[in-house]
């Protein structure tokens, strides 16, 4: 790195310090090139320090209490008080932890970290506005755009507003609200959802479409839904949010501290749901209109997503972009799958591509799902003879004495030589269940590949492996299809 006074050289510059952008710079740095990280918050992004680490430490703790009080027939019984403060504070304390260390990788590879806002003055410069330092030009050879994501506001309902949460209000929040409606019935809707009702809140979620988790399949979803209507949330299908007024929460103070939430068909019926709380989780948009991208001549598509190729390259070769800015799939290991190759193509280094790459999804409800690959219909479509195996949880030992047996493994292979094509999972632990499923499709690995690895007895694992044998008709402990 070469400065004068505010001026900085660099080889590269990566622009936000989420999982994208630090992994990006980190690796760029591994090869030997200068590179300058600049994040105007908080090292880890929105997923470290607003998304993915505290929303998983507050459904642990939701899970923990639920637990508790729901395992009389295990001959345990108990009440558990929720003490949000203190949860507050031990969150604050792993995401504070885990910050620092992003912070000192980087430093320990030797990244430049800059505090500020970075925004483009040309194709070879970035100007830095820092909140406590005097402005500052870095001038690059190549850059890494990895600024993230935002929650997409809905009309009427401003985040400003106290009333109304984001997801990172939701997660900040000092209290259970009495009753929560939740808008959109999406991953983040679902997860928060499950969470808070786990907590003691009264939830009704809203959603336009017709049902939960839209990209799932049927027999998917249907089971978290069912799970979820078993915690007592309630669901309004085919409504949208339209309308929100203070109403007096009966109270006698006059306040005005309960809400109403107008929602409307489209055909026009309306319905008013009373709630102290309103979360809208309908998504979440690129955040791109920050970069003044106008000024290297880029300009993002209606949706804010600026178009790469599969190295991250956008249309200029030396400007790239990763993460939740390049688009779906806006998952945390997506951004830095991509980070990696865009830091090693920028290095000359053989990095594969971005594109094609078996990226596994992961919803953390309750139970959870998680996915990798192809579906049985998309192996269809897409000219292969699909096998399917499955396997239920209710069979498996390690399920029943967890009392978790809601759900199932199922794995899709190519009748033609079994090669694994997919999978898909809902149930106990199945985040992590997956990475055996997207093992065998990024190593071509087959049926019998899976079904002849010994498995840990008694594990959930093992409904992977007999997963695999059902797909073969070779299944010992659930029935052939």
């Amino acid at each position: 790195m070469r400065t004068t006074d505010a001026h900085i050289d660099t080889d590269v510059a990566v622009i936000g310090a989420g999982p994208g952008g630090y992994v990006a710079a980190i690796r760029a740095a591994q090869h030997g090139l200068d590179v300058t990280l600049i994040e105007k918050d908080a090292y880890g992004g929105v997923c470290l320090n607003a998304g993915c680490i505290p929303s998983k430490a507050y459904i642990h703790a939701a899970n923990l209490a639920h637990e508790a009080t729901h395992a009389t027939d295990l001959g345990l019984r108990g009440d558990v008080e929720v003490d949000m403060p203190t949860l507050q504070e031990w969150t604050a304390g792993v995401v504070s932890r885990m910050s620092r260390s992003v912070e000192k990788l980087c430093k320990a590879n030797g990244v430049t970290l800059v505090e500020g806002t970075a925004t483009f003055a040309s194709e070879s410069e970035l100007d830095v506005d820092g909140a406590d330092a005097a402005p500052e030009t870095i001038a690059f050879e190549h850059a890494i755009v990895a600024t993230g994501s935002r929650p997409i506001e809905v009309p009427n309902f401003p985040f400003a507003d106290d009333a109304v949460w984001s997801s990172r209000d939701a997660l900040g929040a000092e209290t259970v609200p009495d009753r929560l409606v939740v808008v959109g019935a999406g991953y983040i809707g679902m997860e928060l959802s499950t969470t808070f009702a786990k907590l003691g809140a009264d939830v009704t979620v809203v959603e336009m479409l017709d049902d939960i988790l839209p990209i799932y399949d049927d027999d998917v979803k249907r089971v978290v839904r069912s799970r979820a209507e078993e915690l007592g949330i309630e669901f309004s299908f085919g409504e949208g949010a339209r309308a929100l007024r203070e109403t007096d929460d009966g109270d006698g103070d006059g306040d005005g501290d309960g809400i109403e939430i107008v929602t409307e068909t489209e055909d026009g019926e309306e319905s008013v749901y009373g709630a102290d709380r309103v979360l809208v989780a309908v998504g979440r948009e690129p955040v791109t209109n920050t970069l003044e991208l106008e000024a290297i001549g880029l300009e993002p598509d209606e949706n804010g997503v600026l178009e790469t190729d599969a190295e991250g390259r956008t249309d200029l070769d030396h400007v790239f972009a990763v993460g939740d800015v390049a688009g779906d799939p806006m998952l945390a290991h997506a951004a830095s799958h991509e980070g990696i190759v865009a830091a090693e193509t920028i290095a000359g280094e053989p990095a594969g591509n971005a594109d094609g790459q078996v990226v596994p999804n992961a919803v953390f409800t309750d139970p959870e799902i998680a996915t990798v690959g192809r579906t049985e219909a998309e192996a269809a479509e897409e000219g292969f003879d699909p096998v399917v195996g499955e396997m239920p949880f209710r069979a498996s030992g390690r399920a029943m004495t967890a009392d978790a047996t809601d759900g199932f493994v199922r794995i899709v292979a190519d009748a033609d030589g079994h090669a694994v094509l997919g999978g898909q999972i809902v149930g106990p632990d199945a985040s992590e269940l997956i990475a055996e499923i997207g093992l065998a499709v990024e190593t071509g690995a087959t049926l019998e590949d899976v079904a002849t690895t010994v498995h840990t007895h008694p594990t959930l694992a093992e409904a992977v492996m007999e997963a695999a044998e059902n797909a073969m008709g070779q299944a010992i402990h659930t029935l052939n299809r």
